[in-house]
């Protein structure tokens, strides 16, 4: 098994959650921080360009893409989780193990 794309898109998942963080920085600050929204807008372009990138290794698309957003909102889950001390209901929990079950199902 090739593990070159599912890298591809677990650094996908990262620039994505990156990007993210960086929206909230501007819409926290305030709209006169227009260097951030570019920042930001940069980033998940570069994200999106990762994924585009991991179609080269016979990847299917709906599942590439599946990967990348579960990725994405794990990282994002955890990194609110232990930066911001934002607290996941029982609700957000069974949706994060389920995302990860479909992905399993899809594979």
């Amino acid at each position: 098994m090739n593990y070159l794309p599912l890298s591809i898109l677990f650094i996908s998942g990262i620039v994505l959650t990156i990007g993210d963080l960086i929206f909230k920085s501007w819409a926290v600050k305030g709209m006169g921080y227009s260097l951030l929204y570019v920042f930001g807008v940069i980033t998940y372009l570069a994200g999106s360009l990762l994924l585009v990138e991991s179609y080269k290794y016979d990847v299917n698309i709906v599942v590439a893409g599946i990967i990348q957003i579960l990725l994405n909102t794990v990282i994002l889950v955890v990194f609110t989780y232990f930066y911001f001390h934002e607290p996941l209901t029982a609700k957000q929990i069974v949706g994060i193990i389920l995302a990860v079950v479909s992905l399993y199902l899809i594979k």
